[in-house]
């Protein structure tokens, strides 16, 4: 089980090298799990019992099941689809000396900038593309090892093991080709429209590394943006296969977590609202019939932390690091949307499903980065608790993780969608797992 779950991880990871990829992957779990697709922009006909999910932007996604109209709370769980990288400015070409181009960027998110070098990287994203009537937003992947962000070589700089700081408008732009190469008449060309035809972009380079597994014992898994896709990956396959007869399972999959969330595709915007408004309205809720599900329901903000370095355990909590295949972590912190009473009912939970969990708390010296728990739960007091999975070098390029960990996760996630519980004052009842 563990091998085959890793393995789908790994193909789910290399088919979503953007986040509008990413959301295009989990629409194609949905539509083969029998969901139905709704438009933000028109009416909504839901059916008890029916799955459907809407995007927004290309880039977000949430889906649900339509309950009985009677229902008496949302459990949501909210990981995100973006990733550290560098986006690709517009007319990027770059040339150099009559020789070389290269790409103009920006980094995307917070990354170590000097990990990005001598990797096999390729672009993704999406062109928005003249047509008759308007234009098409059209995705784009070039499936092949394309460019590289070449160091400088140690004999050219003596100082390269004593810190030097890249500058990301000259160090980390990346080498396309020579004094011919065009990025968007290749892209052109594998979209089959014409470059000219090409209004704007969205493009990321991406690394062309596939997944690993390695380890005395094949316990470590390495791949790109495990950060946050090993969580969307989990959380989909729980929601695919969960069920809930009392409750509304929600599953979204939120973009620009790793700028601020402030968009509106971001955990920041309107859309969880927009969505739960739609429910309570078909199921015929009032404002304070609504308040109820919200207050009565529990969100998870699903995002990866970090373990124990094996070099560095000085940068742990003393007395609260968390290890890879140690299951999940439940993260504390005034950067959380964790309390003592989200999170004692999520280690509940997974208690009786026989998950491990661990407790993560930041080292006061070095604080960790937030999540978008908090931000969420601006626009929708869900009761929220920051969940994950332990893994080392956050936001490299390649990232290590635990092979264990991942069917932790899927079982801790299912759990959660099949519990029926109940708030009363100071108290949280936990009935058994719905059938």
């Amino acid at each position: 089980m563990t091998d085959r779950l890793t393995g789908r991880l790994f193909d789910f990871i290399e088919s979503s090298p953007t986040a509008f990829h990413t959301v295009n992957a989990v629409r194609a779990m949905l539509l083969n799990g029998g969901f139905t697709e709704l438009s933000e922009s028109g009416p909504w006909e839901l059916a008890a019992g029916k799955g459907y999910f809407t995007v927004r932007n290309q880039s977000s996604i949430i889906a649900f099941r339509a309950p009985k109209k009677d229902f008496s709370a949302f459990l949501a769980i909210a990981p995100h689809g973006d990733s550290p990288c560098f986006k690709v400015k517009g007319s990027p070409e770059m040339d150099c000396g009559g020789q070389y181009v290269k790409l103009n960027t920006e980094v995307y998110g917070g990354t170590t900038l000097g990990l990005w070098y001598d990797r096999p990287l390729s672009v993704a994203g999406r062109l928005a593309v003249r047509t008759k009537e308007g234009f098409l937003m059209q995705l784009v992947n070039l499936p092949r090892d394309l460019l590289t962000i070449p160091s400088l070589a140690i004999h050219l700089d003596r100082e390269a093991n004593n810190g030097r700081k890249p500058d990301p408008q000259k160090d980390t732009l990346p080498l396309l080709g020579g004094r011919r190469a065009d990025l968007l008449k290749l892209l052109s060309e594998l979209a089959g429209v014409q470059k000219e035809d090409i209004l704007s972009h969205d493009l990321y380079l991406y690394s062309r590394a596939r997944g690993t597994v390695f380890g005395a014992d094949g316990e470590f898994i390495q791949a790109p943006r495990l950060d946050d896709l090993e969580c969307v990956f989990a959380a989909v396959s729980a929601f695919l296969q969960g069920g809930n007869p009392e409750n509304c399972t929600i599953c979204a999959v939120f973009d620009n977590e790793e700028t601020g969330s402030m968009t509106r595709q971001g955990a920041g915007s309107t859309m969880l609202s927009d969505v739960i408004d739609r429910i309570c309205k078909w199921a015929g809720k009032d404002s304070e019939q609504r308040a109820l599900a919200i207050q009565n329901g529990l969100l998870l903000s699903a995002d990866n932390g970090h373990a124990v370095h094996p070099n560095c355990p000085d940068k742990a909590d003393p007395t609260s690091g968390c290890y890879i295949n140690g299951g999940i972590i439940v993260k504390h912190s005034t950067r959380y949307a964790t309390d003592a009473s989200t999170a004692a009912l999520f280690k509940l939970i997974c208690e009786r499903a026989a998950v491990p969990t661990q407790d993560y708390y930041n080292n006061s010296s070095t604080p960790g980065g937030g999540t978008l728990g908090l931000i969420s739960g601006s626009h929708i007091p869900i009761p929220t608790v920051d969940i994950g999975l332990a893994q080392l070098a956050m936001h490299s390029p390649y990232e290590t993780a635990g092979r264990e960990d991942l069917i932790h996760m899927v079982d801790g996630m299912t759990a959660f969608y099949n519990s029926v519980f109940s708030f009363e004052g100071n108290s949280c009842t936990l009935q058994e797992a719905a059938e």
